[in-house]
């Protein structure tokens, strides 16, 4: 196992009913932003419920934070904040806002423009920020990073800001979500535990134990959770496995991978697919590209995960790879860029974006714009 330091000050808040215990999480006399998305939290109550709690305290809102927050709304939260002089932020969403929510928090501190912390990769000096989540997938509400959009560039990429102090996790609040959202978010969650998983072989027996935990749940409750949105049980789970998925704890001491979501960031800046949606695709041929690279763990996550232990190793590998394909077309995702109209103009223009930044993912720093290009080929 490598050396590793871990640290996670964020407090779950888990269960039926939690967002009543708002009043006493945040601290008194805090002028506090509330920040959101499009309006589903007026639907499906929880915005009443927010506010009900909150009752007497000093509130500002902001609304329309996008599914891929941009830097360009981001700018008039900044402003905003500034203005009202706000020194707590309280992102009700899921992964989107709650991102967008560290941008400002960062932003609110910061004399210059904010797309200059996400260049520079991390945030200094943060508001405290808190989360009240409504949409499970990204697994920001336990973790440090957020990924920000500039529209006007077509450019998305990742920082590094602070934190959530506390983040409150009712399943109640997955209810109302649309099937494909779900589906999505099970993606997503499942190529989180991937990268931090599918690497190198034999680094930390309890690391790949904690990790086949998560994709074993993910695996036996995608069904449900599709079928049944309003099922407690299902979505506790659901909920509980998105978070454990990116909060630091199945990444100590084993190298991790993050080329499928680099290379799916760069789909959803070219073409606005929802960020899950591009890891369905991208991760099968991430499999087939560097399949030799990453053999033992896919031998390892073939008969662990799907049962396949018959037959020769290259047998065992394509099948193994076929059952990962498989699972996300049960999600009812595409698994081929070419299903999403998606072809060599948008593959010659993230080779060379990659080449440009001098871009190298991967546990091995091997994926580089060439080798996106044959990973992004082999999704067609």
């Amino acid at each position: 196992m490598n050396n590793f330091i871990y640290h996670n000050p964020t407090k779950l808040v888990f269960g039926k009913g939690q967002i009543a215990r708002l009043p006493k999480l945040i601290p008194a006399g805090k002028r506090i932003m509330l920040t959101f998305g499009g309006g589903s939290v007026k639907r499906n109550g929880v915005y009443d419920q927010v506010v009900a709690a909150l009752e007497g305290r000093d509130l500002v809102e902001f609304w329309g934070i996008e599914a891929n927050p941009s830097v360009e709304t981001l700018r008039e939260a900044i402003a905003l904040g500034k203005e009202r002089k706000v020194d707590f932020l309280l992102a009700v969403g899921g992964g989107s806002v709650i991102d967008g929510t560290k941008l400002i928090a960062a932003g609110l501190l910061y004399d210059g423009d904010a797309w200059d912390i996400v260049l520079k990769g991390q945030a200094g000096k943060t508001v405290p920020l808190a989360t009240v989540l409504t949409m499970s997938a990204t697994g920001s509400e336990m973790n440090s990073g957020a990924v920000i959009s500039r529209y006007e560039t077509k450019e998305k990429y990742a920082f590094y800001g602070d934190y959530p102090v506390f983040s409150i996790l009712d399943p109640e609040t997955l209810y109302s979500l649309p099937k494909r959202q779900v589906a999505c978010g099970l993606a997503d969650t499942f190529v989180h535990v991937l990268e931090q998983y599918m690497t190198t072989p034999h680094q930390s027996r309890l690391m790949d134990r904690w990790a086949e935990g998560i994709l074993h749940t993910v695996v036996e409750i995608a069904p449900k959770a599709l079928a049944d949105e309003r099922d407690y049980d299902t979505m506790s789970e659901y909920m509980l496995s998105a978070t454990l998925a990116l909060n630091d704890m199945i990444r100590m001491g084993v190298t991790q991978d993050w080329a499928t979501h680099m290379i799916g960031h760069e789909l959803t800046a070219l073409h606005g697919l929802t960020h899950g949606a591009t890891l369905a695709i991208v991760i099968n041929g991430t499999l087939r590209v560097l399949r030799g690279q990453k053999r033992g763990k896919l031998l390892q996550y073939g008969e662990r995960i799907w049962g396949i232990a018959g037959g020769s190793e290259e047998e065992r590998v394509d099948r193994t790879i076929a059952a990962n394909e498989a699972f996300f077309r049960s999600l009812g995702l595409s698994t081929r860029l070419s299903e999403e109209g998606i072809g060599e103009e948008t593959i010659a223009e993230i080779e060379r974006r990659f080449t440009a930044a001098g871009d190298r993912f991967g546990e091995a720093q091997n994926v580089d714009g060439a080798m996106a290009r044959r990973i992004l080929e082999a999704c067609l």
